[in-house]
């Protein structure tokens, strides 16, 4: 099951990122998701399928902030 999730949403994943950060925005769309840590601003792309695995939350909606 795929989690609908769109450009400038905020999600928070269940492991921390060596930076000590958990939340994360999301930058591009596609077979790939790629994503900013919100603590230290380093860029990761994940499959689609492993970023289903890994996310815990979606914080805030990008639609939320207009």
């Amino acid at each position: 099951m795929f989690v609908k999730v769109e450009i400038g949403d905020i999600v928070r994943m269940r492991k921390k990122h060596p930076c000590g950060g958990f939340d994360w925005k999301v930058v591009r769309l596609g077979t790939d998701i790629g994503i900013v840590c919100l603590n230290c601003q380093r860029r990761v792309l994940l499959p689609r399928g492993q970023f289903n695995k890994r996310l815990k939350t979606i914080i805030k909606h990008a639609d939320a902030e207009e």
